[in-house]
């Protein structure tokens, strides 16, 4: 059994800053991505940005320069730094981490964290 608990979402004004946490634990052999990805009011849910377990990071052209992705994996968790945050960011922000459990038979699967709340107003 695999979870990922989220924390640090709430609600800001442009231009401030928010840090999301999602920690992984459960039965894990190894985590390669981890990442975060955001769902506004109808709209699909799109990738923010995400992590590899060799430090490579990838971000959505709408917050380069502004979010920042790390991981400790140690801790199996990663984190979201969010600065001058923007209304257009208002959304659920959801972690989501490829990982792989098992001892013996490896399986490899995605899991998704419950979603936290991010609202910035203008």
């Amino acid at each position: 059994q695999v979870q990922l608990v989220e924390s640090g979402g709430g609600l800001v004004q442009a231009g401030g800053s928010l840090r999301l946490s999602c920690a992984a634990s459960g039965r894990i052999f190894s985590i390669n991505n981890m990442g975060w990805y955001r769902q506004a009011p109808g709209k699909q849910r799109e990738l923010v940005a995400a992590g590899t377990s060799d430090g490579s990071t990838n971000y959505a052209d709408s917050v380069k320069g502004r979010f920042t992705i790390s991981r400790d994996n140690a801790k199996n968790t990663v984190i979201l730094q969010m600065n001058s945050l923007k209304p257009e960011d208002t959304a659920v922000y959801y972690c989501n981490a490829r990982i792989t459990t098992g001892q013996i038979l490896r399986r490899v699967s995605d899991y998704w964290g419950q979603g936290t709340q991010v609202t910035v107003s203008s």
